[in-house]
């Protein structure tokens, strides 16, 4: 089972490169970065864990740049986006970026992706909430064909080109692996249909039992003519305990990437060394 770590980088948290470093060194797998463009006054949603929205938020880097600078002082370490938000981003534009940065990492670039849920936020870049769905499934299959083919075309209710060329082609085949972000039932009925993978949070899915819930998933997954081997499983704000996390590995959990706060290496570098010994101990 794969260990990885994602932070919300601000301009006073411990840099891309730094951590980049500092989880290569200690043998982690990935670095993961999520993706908010701004954050509205309003709020029509409320904020998912409850309460006001902590601080980083509103100060978030801009996560391609940081995985990036993250990826070119890094050889091994895998960079992911967790999760980009795909129902406020251009596919023509995004699919570019996505493609930069798997040539430039040497193809250690991770999709992970997500339809949101910050209301206002999304509907200042145009999109209706009402329809978000559709929408990121549109964006995603559009790149898919821009990946995969020299001359793309895509033609759907939201999405809408005629063949074009665009290059660089990512560095991985077909494409960087799409890897979809979000709760049960939902999200996990959208990486069957058009992922490469599943990232539920790990406190929802205790929640609900997580053995179930991942067994579930492998029906539904089953059912819709997907290999289970085929869409492995992410699981995010992983916990502290080595129990847990040898529980996960038990049900076939592929990587489980634990939380960081924005803030300096004296607060990180002490909270990544304890994650260490949980790795080497799930490793031994």
């Amino acid at each position: 089972m794969k260990i990885g770590a994602v932070m919300f980088f601000t301009a006073y948290s411990m840099s891309p490169v730094a951590l980049g470093r500092a989880l290569e060194e200690r043998g982690f797998e990935s670095l993961w970065v999520p993706e908010h463009s701004h954050i509205p006054l309003s709020r029509k949603t409320p904020y998912p864990a409850g309460g006001p929205l902590i601080r980083p938020y509103y100060d978030l880097m801009d996560p391609f740049l940081a995985l990036n600078a993250a990826a070119s002082v890094t050889t091994r370490l895998k960079v992911g986006t967790g999760v980009c938000l795909m129902n406020q981003r251009d596919p023509i534009i995004t699919a570019k970026m996505v493609s930069t940065l798997d040539q430039l990492s040497g193809g250690r670039f991770l999709f992970g992706v997500g339809n949101g849920w910050n209301q206002d936020e999304m509907e200042n870049h145009g999109t209706v909430f009402a329809t978000r769905h559709q929408l990121v499934r549109e964006r995603i299959e559009a790149m898919k064909a821009i990946w995969t083919q020299d001359a793309a075309a895509y033609h759907g209710d939201f999405v809408s080109f005629d063949p074009m060329n665009q290059w660089p082609k990512p560095v991985q085949k077909p494409h960087p692996p799409v890897i979809v972000g979000g709760a049960f039932p939902f999200a996990a009925r959208r990486a069957i249909r058009y992922g490469d993978g599943w990232i539920p949070h790990a406190d929802r899915l205790e929640k609900d039992g997580i053995g179930g819930l991942i067994e579930q998933f492998r029906v539904m997954a089953r059912a819709a003519g997907r290999d289970p081997a085929g869409l492995p499983i992410t699981v995010f704000r992983a916990p502290e305990d080595i129990a847990r996390l040898r529980f996960c590995q038990e049900i076939g959990i592929d990587r489980v990437v634990f939380s960081l706060p924005a803030e300096k290496e004296a607060a990180v570098l002490p909270i990544l060394d304890r994650w260490a010994a949980l790795q080497r101990q799930v490793e031994g």
